[in-house]
């Protein structure tokens, strides 16, 4: 176990991350100025940063310990969906890859069901952490996403799951991967396949259509950080294979400030538990 400040409004940075390889405390001069420039150029020119051992090898044992204790109360959820999340365009030719709804399983922890002081959740409120990656997005401003079931999730993939092409309901995204699946479980995804205007669609159909010749595919050891832009470069993770699940901290981030996931949306990635969740509440603001 990593030796771990016990004060509550200590940033978790400071217990977790190996910061002589990674000094993302220090980013104003020197070894960390430098550090800086190098993911951001690597942002610029593949579209991800990767930084393999992110978290110190204690810290990553304390944090995949936590999120295996934890995943036993969570759903195992069937997820189906387009790769956009949402309903299916009724305008689209019916041939359209753009209708094709893909399924995927898996187990899944929301926001919601990560408590506050598990180290995991102390690392995503993390202010450092935050403007690192807001500094590594060359953003003006960068927030922790606001949604209650969004901001954070710990996914696992069981050997023989995977997870469907999607984009992210918001742009930046970063994976620390917690355990490693023993064989398979690779990240994929097309870089820069769409803005906020228009999309790649050449691209993303010749994906879609199987040809995974332009897209990006790499496996990484537990304990890997990846920056991507997730909500404008389609993406997905590869069959698991082995014994060994794949098991994923998701941690979103949004140029705006509160910024919240549709119920739709929402409901459609949880299922039932989220559903009734908003329908008690929903049925409690009639009655109130």
């Amino acid at each position: 176990m990593p030796e771990i400040n016990p004060d509550p409004d200590a940033d978790m940075v400071l217990s977790l991350v190996d910061l002589v390889r990674y000094p993302i405390a220090d980013l104003e001069s020197g070894k960390g100025a430098a550090f800086l420039k190098a993911c951001q150029d690597q942002m610029e020119e593949h579209g991800w940063c990767n930084l393999d051992g992110f978290v110190r090898p204690e810290a990553l044992e304390a944090l995949a310990g936590e999120s295996n204790a934890l995943l036993p109360c969570a759903e195992v959820l069937t997820i189906k969906r387009n790769i956009y999340q949402g309903a299916i365009d009724p305008t689209l030719p019916k041939d359209d890859p753009r209708r094709k709804e893909y399924t995927h399983v898996a187990t899944q922890l929301a926001d919601d069901q990560l408590p506050g002081d598990t180290l995991i959740q102390r690392l995503y409120q993390s202010e450092i952490l935050t403007d690192f990656v807001r500094r590594v997005q060359k953003k003006e401003v960068l927030h922790r996403c606001a949604d209650e079931f969004q901001a954070l999730n710990v996914v696992a993939l069981h050997p023989g799951s995977w997870h469907a092409w999607h984009y992210d309901t918001t742009e930046c995204t970063v994976t620390l991967l917690l355990q490693a699946a023993e064989t398979g479980g690779e990240f994929a995804f097309l870089p820069n396949s769409r803005t906020a205007e228009t999309e790649d669609r050449e691209a993303v159909d010749r994906l879609l259509a199987g040809d995974m010749s332009h897209a990006k595919t790499f496996g990484r050891s537990a304990g890997t950080f990846t920056l991507f832009r997730g909500g404008y470069s389609l993406h997905g993770v590869t069959e698991v294979e082995g014994a060994i699940p794949r098991v994923t901290a998701i941690m979103t981030y949004d140029e705006q400030e509160g910024r919240v996931i549709s119920d739709d949306i929402n409901m459609r990635i949880y299922g039932d538990r989220v559903k009734k969740i908003l329908a008690d509440r929903a049925a409690t603001s009639i009655n109130a």
